[in-house]
């Protein structure tokens, strides 16, 4: 049941028949497009793959053994699952989320986003603003999983020193404020469900340099918006990438996207009012002509299928 807007995240005849190759001979692959369609099915189904999974909808799957999610975000599947059904989500993310990475950080080192804001002549002006090279420059990395380890790796072979930082591996915060004061990127890759709410606030982003650059591809609740903004818009941080937003619209999760009164919301925050060093992408950092098949073929090699 794969099922949504973007092209590249809804199965595909294509996507369908490199699924239908990985599974045991033998076995039954139906492919569903509606939540009505997907519930009458549920009853005779072993494996799901899905973008969302209620809690409710396992009573309805007695034979059920694998719930599977391209996604790695925990928001629309739930793992309140019986004993015995095991619950996939995807970790083949890293590799095309460090290109979107890279990709900007290499436009912001040449100058790509300046000269939106510049004129053409005389080009000293550009020169000036390419403040930085890549190599010799330094990361730091919020969220040092997967994801934030293949960022990494990108990025150290472009001659960035980085620092990754994760609670797991036992850094103190001092010396997480040391390598934050001395950042020229500050990429964050932090999940939603682990007390990461609002961890970036005006205190964090005042240990930033004012040359460094945040990037996030996380997940939008970590970052105080309001804080980030002033900070853009009082040159106290060069610039930043948001590929994720605190009130971000959801296909399939019933949630109140609405910002409250004077809460910033950069989700929404029209073109003209926008500062020129905020760069916006739609939660695209995974977009993928080969997405699904990636997904598939982890399940394949996790044993799933």
């Amino acid at each position: 049941y794969l099922n949504w807007p973007e092209v590249c995240f809804r199965a595909n005849a294509a996507d369908l028949a490199a699924f239908r190759a990985l599974v045991p001979r033998g076995s039954s692959v139906r492919r569903v497009t509606t939540d009505a369609a997907f519930l009458r099915a549920l009853p005779r189904a072993t494996h799901v793959v899905t973008w969302h999974f209620r809690r409710e909808w396992y009573a309805r799957a007695p034979r059920l053994r694998v719930v599977a999610t391209p996604a790695a975000g925990r928001e629309l599947v739930s793992t309140e699952a019986p004993a015995g059904v095991r619950v996939h989500f995807g970790g083949f993310h890293g590799a095309v989320i460090s290109e979107s990475v890279l990709a900007f950080v290499l436009a912001w080192t040449h100058g790509f986003f300046h000269a939106r804001h510049l004129p053409l002549w005389p080009r000293l002006r550009l020169a000036d603003a390419v403040d930085r090279d890549l190599a010799g420059s330094r990361a730091v990395i919020l969220g040092y999983g997967r994801i934030g380890h293949a960022i990494g790796s990108r990025l150290a072979a472009c001659g960035v020193t980085v620092f990754g930082y994760s609670r797991h591996l036992g850094i103190s915060p001092k010396a997480l404020d040391r390598e934050l004061r001395r950042a020229d990127w500050l990429i964050v890759s932090l999940p939603s469900d682990t007390g990461t709410d609002a961890l970036v606030d005006a205190d964090f982003l005042a240990k930033l340099p004012p040359r460094c650059v945040l990037v996030n591809i996380g997940r939008g609740n970590c970052i105080d918006e309001g804080a980030l903004l002033a900070a853009l818009k009082g040159g106290r941080l060069a610039g930043a990438y948001l590929d994720v937003f605190r009130h971000e619209p959801t296909v399939l999760a019933k949630v109140d996207c609405r910002s409250r009164r004077g809460e910033a919301d950069l989700a929404r925050l029209p073109a003209s009012k926008c500062p020129w060093n905020l760069i916006r992408m739609p939660h695209a950092s995974a977009y993928s002509p080969t997405y699904l098949r990636q997904a598939f073929q982890e399940l394949k090699s996790d044993g799933c299928l």
